[in-house]
Order: structure tokens, then C-alpha cells, then sequence
């Protein structure tokens, strides 16, 4: 698992997290939606990385 590997899966991990804390917290639903696409986003870069590499 290489370096950036690891920080598109972090990355991802936190978006995550701040969307559940935005959630919560009643935020407006266009910044979940898009921390929510964001934090897939890392997510899916970080494991197709780790597939392709691999």
C-alpha cells in the first residue's frame, strides 16, 4: 500500500466523517451532497489505486 494510497483512504475516511457531523447537525443538503461525492470519490480513487497497482 503506497503513501497516496493511504491518504485517498483517509481523505475519503474524514469526508465521511464530516458528513455525518453535517448530517446531525441539520446543515444545508447541497454540502452534504457534495462532501458526500467527495468523500466517494477519495474513497473509490484511493481502492482503484490499490487494485490497479497491486
Amino acid at each position: 500500500m503506497t503513501g497516496l494510497n493511504t491518504i485517498l483512504i483517509v481523505a475519503g475516511l474524514f469526508l465521511l466523517g464530516g458528513v455525518y457531523s453535517f448530517v446531525k447537525q441539520e446543515m444545508p443538503k447541497s454540502l452534504i451532497v457534495l462532501l458526500s461525492i467527495g468523500a466517494a470519490m477519495c474513497l473509490v480513487a484511493g481502492v482503484m489505486r490499490l487494485e490497479v497497482w497491486n
